[in-house]
Formats: structure tokens, C-alpha cells, sequence
């Protein structure tokens, strides 16, 4: 259960799910018919060595019958296409909010004066800068990580760490929203906006208007044997209290918005999305997606 104030590593909590990504993103990084490439996920999987996901990326047929996979996958292209289109349009800086093991400053092409942002829980980037170390990687751009929680006031570090809140900026909200407290979910895109100058763009992910959650872990159970999590049950790390809806509420401040549901995704990557129950192919149907430009 969450707590106020409660922090993580890549092996607990929040933390874990972010492993769990990693992991999804390796599985779809092998596919023949691969939409992403990634090859730093499996590098954090195995320096985790959690059980679960050590033995998904060994036998990747234990979640066959889960589609989460193959979702990752549609989920992570669309970031990509997002930061790519941001820096070929002249955006040199990004923030990847949430950032957890993600390895865009690693694998895709920015422009030479670009700077990427990544903030996170200090556990979580202490951890995948070991990694990384070990492996002697070295990002395609400047690189600079934010170590604080995003409850606190994490432009103060952001704005230590160098960022420039009269750039446009390309900003990432993935798979984030749901574990933030209403106030603190609020908060982060009244911070954006305060932040972003003209020409500013944010991609941002949630699950489909109205749907609670925590519903969907009983959604998962009714027709899925496998956890994608294991053992975790990510629902009791979620919030659900009163918070603004994204796409609302960027309209409302001079944020030009365009939604996209994973069907769409899917027909825009040419990926063909599995027979699934109803009530999973009708949220497969309604937007979750979001990319804003600032007017």
C-alpha cells in the first residue's frame, strides 16, 4: 500500500513496475516483428535479478496469454516517435519525467545541442547509472539526471540541474499519472505549463477516461491466468481520488492537444492487436494517449 512520502527502489513498490517495463520492453526488443529497439532494457532486468522478470525474459511464452507485451510496445514507440519529431523540429530540450529505465538518451538520434532531463527517485537512477557504468554506455546527448520526488518541488532541482524554462521544451509524463496523489497530478501539469514556453510539447499516457484503475487488476484476473507483475498487485499502488482530466485541462491553457487510442497506435505501426475479451477491446478503443504542443 502507498504511503505519503514513501519512497523505492528498482525492487519494491513503484520501483518494481518500472523493472516490469524494462522487462516488456526487452520481450518486445526480441520479436521478429520488433517495433522497438532496446537493448539496455534486458541489461537492467538481469543487474536486477527479480525472479519474476528474470524468468519472462528467459521463456518469454509465459505471458502468451497476456497481451501487456505487446502493449509496452505500442506504448514505448509512441514516446519514441515523440522525442524523435520534437528534436527533427529543433526542440534541444527534453525532460523525461518519471524516467525509471528508460534509455532514450541512449538509443535514439537527438540533435547535437540537445540536453535530456531525466528525473526520478534517486534509488531508481543511482540504480540504472551502475548499470550503465558497468556496461561503459555512453548517452548520444547531454545527459543530466534529476534525483527527487516529483510530490516535492522538483523544478527547483530541475532548474539546478541546468534546465532553461525560456527553451521549448519536449516533456514525457509515461506511465505515470496513476501513481501520483490527485494534488501532486494536478501539480505536475501546473508545473509544466508554468515551465513551458511557446512551441513546448508534452506526450502523456492514462488510462481511458472514467475508468477506475483499480478495476482493472479485477479486469486482468477474470480472463488472464499470468500476472505481468508476479506477485505484485500494482493496484494498491495506484491512486484514484479526484484529480483533472489531462487533455481537459491542457485545452483550457492554450495546449493544442490530440489524442490517440491504442487501436490507432496500433494501425499507425502496423501492428495487428490480438482477439481480446470485450471488455478489454473496448478501453483498447477510447484515447489514452495524449500529444500537446504549447500555443
Amino acid at each position: 500500500m502507498r504511503s505519503d512520502g514513501d519512497t523505492w527502489d528498482i525492487v519494491s513498490s513503484v520501483g518494481l513496475t518500472a523493472l516490469a517495463v524494462a522487462t516488456f520492453r526487452a520481450l518486445e526488443s526480441a520479436r521478429s516483428d520488433a517495433i522497438i529497439e532496446d537493448k539496455f532494457a534486458s541489461w537492467f532486468v538481469e543487474a536486477a535479478a527479480e525472479p519474476h522478470f528474470t524468468a519472462l525474459l528467459k521463456d518469454p511464452a509465459l505471458l502468451d496469454d497476456t497481451p501487456f507485451g505487446g502493449f509496452m510496445g505500442l506504448r514505448t514507440r509512441f514516446f519514441d516517435e515523440f522525442f524523435l519529431s520534437s528534436t527533427e523540429s529543433g526542440v534541444e530540450q527534453a525532460v523525461i519525467v518519471a524516467a525509471g529505465l528508460d534509455s532514450r538518451a541512449y538509443r535514439l538520434d537527438w540533435n547535437s545541442e540537445s540536453t535530456v532531463f531525466e528525473v526520478d527517485q534517486p534509488k531508481v537512477l543511482e540504480f540504472k547509472a551502475e548499470v550503465l557504468a558497468a556496461r561503459d554506455a555512453q548517452p548520444k546527448t547531454d545527459r543530466r539526471t534529476v534525483p527527487t520526488d516529483l510530490r516535492n518541488d522538483w523544478p527547483a532541482a530541475l532548474a539546478e540541474a541546468g534546465f532553461d524554462p525560456k527553451e521549448p521544451t519536449a516533456w514525457s509524463a509515461e506511465g505515470l499519472l496513476a501513481y501520483l496523489p490527485g494534488p501532486a497530478h494536478d501539480a505536475l501539469f501546473e508545473r509544466i505549463d508554468e515551465l513551458s514556453a511557446t512551441g513546448s510539447r508534452l506526450a502523456v499516457n492514462d488510462f481511458p477516461a472514467g475508468t477506475d484503475p483499480k478495476k482493472l487488476a479485477t479486469i486482468r484476473s477474470k480472463y488472464f491466468a499470468e500476472n505481468p507483475f508476479g506477485d505484485l498487485d500494482i493496484s494498491q499502488l495506484f491512486y484514484s481520488d479526484k484529480r483533472s482530466d489531462p487533455g481537459r485541462w491542457l485545452t483550457e491553457h492554450n495546449w493544442t492537444v490530440r489524442r490517440f487510442s491504442s487501436v490507432e497506435l496500433a494501425d499507425l505501426y502496423d501492428r495487428r492487436i490480438p482477439d481480446l475479451p470485450e471488455e478489454i477491446a473496448a478501453l483498447s478503443t477510447q484515447p489514452s494517449f495524449l500529444a500537446a504542443t504549447k500555443n
